[in-house]
């Protein structure tokens, strides 16, 4: 194998090519459809005793190549791990079928290949778990190196499956995340929840404040929205009869970027009938809990500078009264000048439409990046919370509860409105402020008041995103998502490789 680098990757892949063809022309496929794999890396190495001695085919990467004399000692990784593979030009055996290598052709591979190697597990001088190998397979042959690290932040996101190459921790980030939503989804099912699955694409759009993607439906000839929420179908499945739902997938938001929002992200969303908030409130600590006790084995953690253990008392905040003790405002007396200035005092600047809403949010959100948590955030106004129930005690405040933890937002919950009139009144409300240019206030969907007319048992729904898995992590958004959006960049090898197929939109 040749280690030695050339000056560019241009020429490495240029002599990378030239075995290519060297392997093509002794009939060896560089890359055949099957291999005949008996066991992981890992298996291994958790248990050498239960299979020294034995014969095994395992499959990986070549991550290392270090040849004395007649003997080579090489690296290989799949998922699970590493091992060591030892050949020695006598224990290859002869004659195999056709595809395999033999000594003299073992120099056509390079590291970030994929091989198969099969041979006996035992251990090398030094004490070290190996493979012992009688054959040697390529299963791919990788025309360009991988690089010993990315050369930015950026370059992780972009080239992720190099990123997960480099860094086998980023791999191990994901299994857990794998994990986490399969710890919700197995929570909801013992709990008696039903996985129902709702359209991504919405004449009307809402169950946020949230600016949509646009779309269109070309058979239809009709525009569409990428969903911002699975609220409103879910609803209308509990009208439908369902007392026990939830979704799990993609939603879609046209906003802005930053640690905490990315505009294509993961959330889970239940909607429980005959109950209200106070009894999804109880549900939501249980939750928490099991991701924590069964994802970590721990309820204590540190994120964002904060730290917080899921197994303390969760306190009650009240909006109305947080908001008056830090800012000595009445939020539904004082007027929008009052509030205004209030909020420039502290050097507050709201971006988008200003109204007596957004200040009030934003004045929350102030307070909100104190807190440590676990908490719940209670007693909404009404006109910050268009699809909650009014309490009975006070219509001007909701049945809503917030999650909160290390100073943000990590899941929503409400007693949903089943009163038609009611429900039309606040989209009637939010349709107004929409034509004032908030584009994040809730559309007018008639459907639904339709459907509430029919009439909608008393509900509770709650959603959380995959926002909690990276505050869990304590990573951003993107560093929590395998495939964050970004603007296309072409790595400059790349154009230059390929500089006669590109269009020139691409080159630059």
């Amino acid at each position: 194998m040749d280690n030695s680098l050339s000056s560019s990757l241009i020429g490495q892949r240029k002599i990378r090519l030239e075995k290519l063809s060297k392997l093509r022309e002794l009939g060896i496929n560089p890359y055949p459809s099957k291999s005949e794999r008996d066991i992981q890396i890992g298996e291994i190495k958790e248990d050498f005793e239960k299979h020294k001695g034995m014969i095994h085919t395992v499959v990986g990467r070549v991550t290392g190549w270090r040849t004395h004399g007649k003997l080579i000692f090489a690296d290989i990784k799949d998922q699970t791990g590493s091992i060591q593979i030892i050949l020695k030009s006598d224990w290859l055996e002869k004659n195999l079928t056709e595809g395999y290598l033999e000594w003299d052709t073992l120099e056509l591979l390079d590291l970030a290949d994929f091989i198969e190697v099969g041979g006996e597990i035992g251990k090398s001088k030094s004490g070290e778990i190996s493979v012992l190998a009688k054959s040697i397979k390529l299963l791919a042959k990788s025309l360009r190196p991988i690089p010993r690290k990315l050369s930015n932040k950026e370059q992780k996101f972009r080239r992720r499956y190099l990123d997960l190459v480099i860094n086998t921790d980023r791999v191990k980030l994901f299994e857990r995340k794998a994990k986490f939503w399969e710890i919700q989804r197995g929570f909801l099912k013992k709990e008696g929840f039903l996985e129902v699955e709702v359209p991504v694409l919405e004449v009307v759009t809402g169950g946020a404040d949230a600016k949509p993607f646009l779309t269109h439906h070309n058979a239809l000839d009709i525009d569409l929205y990428l969903r911002i929420s699975t609220e409103l179908y879910q609803k209308r499945l509990i009208g439908g009869g369902f007392e026990k739902i939830y979704t799990f997938g993609p939603n879609f938001r046209n906003e802005g970027m930053d640690d905490e929002h990315l505009q294509e992200f993961y959330d889970i969303e239940w909607y429980w009938a005959y109950a209200n908030y106070r009894d999804n409130m109880e549900l939501v600590k249980k939750l928490f809990l099991e991701i924590a006790q069964q994802l970590y084995g721990k309820t204590k953690f540190t994120t964002r500078g904060h730290t917080f253990d899921l197994a303390d008392e969760w306190k009650e905040i009240d909006f109305t009264q947080v908001i008056k003790e830090n800012f000595n405002i009445d939020i539904f007396d004082d007027s929008d000048e009052k509030i205004l200035s209030a909020l420039k005092e502290k050097g507050v600047e709201i971006e988008g439409e200003i109204n007596r809403n957004r200040m009030i949010d934003n004045m929350w959100k102030v307070i909100r990046a104190t807190i440590l948590g676990p908490a719940f955030l209670v007693n909404h106004p009404m006109f910050v919370s268009p699809l909650a129930k009014a309490r009975e005690d006070d219509s001007r405040l909701t049945e809503r509860f917030q999650v909160i933890i290390a100073g943000s937002e990590l899941g929503n919950g409400y007693s949903e409105i089943n009163d038609p009139q009611d429900q039309l009144s606040r989209f009637v409300n939010q349709q107004k402020l929409r034509e004032k240019g908030d584009e994040e206030a809730q559309m007018l969907d008639i459907d639904f008041v339709e459907m509430l007319e029919y009439g909608m048992p008393p509900t509770s729904g709650y959603g959380q995103s995959e926002r909690v898995f990276w505050f869990l992590e304590d990573v951003s958004g993107r560093e929590g998502t395998i495939f964050p959006q970004m603007r296309t960049e072409l790595e400059e090898s790349t154009k230059r490789i390929y500089e006669d197929i590109l269009p020139k939109a691409k080159k630059k």
